[in-house]
């Protein structure tokens, strides 16, 4: 990492955010969830527990506070297990929420952007024309995304209530059995992600899962960032550095050809620091496909922290928060926001503006049911899919 980053600690009391301790969840893993979790009283936002406590399809919904002692905080619901805020200190020590979200499960329901701050499942990003085949049988998937399957279908994990269990302060345990055959895909599948704050400023996604069926898995979060504060305008400015030398060139319906490519010569080269915004309007074919990024990058496997491979590092240019992506996964998918209208109120007041956030989901890469050369996602009984991701926070000297 760069010699000029640094962690800055920061004290919650000193700051004014220090939270009410969310009520632990007595229910088993698959009890009802605990819609009594609170986000306690912070200055740098309007969330209200109440607009996140409803009953959606029988379970209750509510929002679940994690923090550490150096000033991080997230707010979560267990709507889609999503990631409503997410709190640190930017470069004056000022607390800069650099997740955008909506301030309500009612908002979530109704926005016209599905995936806001949510857990991804049971598959990430696009399957093409909506099927695959495994062990000689052909599945049929929604066709969500034009002649695609994509983030698990139709009623994907978004829309669901997951079962909370909140051990402590800083952790926030969901998880949810999806029947056999739900949304086309086989096997009962029963899922746990753990989202955790770190002592060093990081959030850690601990995903796992078994099946009682061969059936395909590609488990991720959509969170929406924007290093300089939600509302603060768009992330052009922004600079990322992707430690990958190849990508997975699309169609136009943005399913990958099966090809890796270099990125080097090509808008798509982000092995040193560069502006998103530099060559995001290239006349480059990929770039009109995805009406800007949208794109699979196969990480080169820079060791990182944790053990993991570091696979992106982004910074914000207002704010100076910088964000360190390091996981287990052999993709990331970067979007830099493309079909973000406007359309929706997020919970500062502002709007979900074009580009105003760019989402980095670690993974394995689209449509790999059908590319035999892709790293596989084929889960089988009596194995575990497993994986972890760290989002980590520093700021920029």
């Amino acid at each position: 990492m760069n010699q000029t980053l640094k962690m800055v600690t920061f004290s919650l009391m000193a700051a004014g955010i220090l939270s009410c301790k969310s009520p632990e969840n007595k229910e088993g893993a698959q009890g009802s969830s605990d819609s009594t979790a609170v986000a306690g009283a912070n200055s740098n936002s309007d969330l209200n527990p109440a607009n996140f406590e409803a009953t959606i399809d029988g379970k209750k919904t509510g929002l679940y506070t994690l923090k550490n002692n150096n000033g991080m905080r997230v707010a979560i619901t267990n709507y889609g297990g999503r990631i409503v805020g997410l709190w640190v200190p930017d470069k004056s020590g000022k607390p800069t929420d650099v997740v955008i979200g909506l301030n309500s499960v009612e908002g979530y329901e109704k926005a016209t952007e599905a995936y806001l701050g949510a857990t991804i499942g049971r598959y990430g990003n696009r399957i093409g024309h909506a099927r695959f085949k495994l062990d000689g049988t052909e599945y049929t998937l929604a066709a969500n995304n034009g002649p695609n399957s994509l983030h698990g279908g139709k009623k994907g994990f978004q829309y669901l209530v997951l079962d909370a269990v909140q051990p402590n302060d800083s952790t926030v345990e969901l998880s949810y059995t999806s029947p056999d055959m739900e949304e086309g895909f086989p096997g009962e599948l029963k899922v746990k992600v753990t989202y955790s704050v770190t002592s060093d400023n990081a959030i850690k996604m601990d995903y796992s899962a078994q099946t009682s069926k061969n059936t395909v898995v590609n488990l991720t979060n959509h969170a929406y960032f924007n290093l300089n504060g939600e509302g603060s305008g768009d992330i052009l400015k922004h600079t990322a550095q992707i430690y990958a030398d190849k990508y997975t060139p699309v169609d136009s319906t943005l399913i990958p050809t099966g090809k890796l490519e270099p990125v080097a010569g090509t808008p798509f080269d982000f092995t040193k620091p560069e502006a998103i915004g530099t060559r995001i309007g290239a006349d480059n074919i990929q770039l009109k496909y995805g009406k800007g990024y949208d794109h699979n990058f196969v990480l080169n496997g820079t060791k990182g922290a944790y053990g993991l491979t570091h696979a992106a590092t982004f910074t914000g240019d207002q704010s100076g928060v910088v964000m360190d992506i390091y996981t287990q996964e052999p993709g990331l998918q970067f979007y830099s926001g493309n079909f973000n209208e406007g359309k929706n109120t997020l919970k500062s007041g502002a709007k979900d503006i074009h580009r105003g956030a760019f989402c980095a989901e670690t993974q394995h890469f689209p449509d790999s049911p059908n590319q035999p050369a892709f790293p596989s996602v084929v889960l089988k009984p009596g194995a575990t899919y497993h994986t972890v991701s760290y989002y980590k926070f520093s700021v920029k000297q």
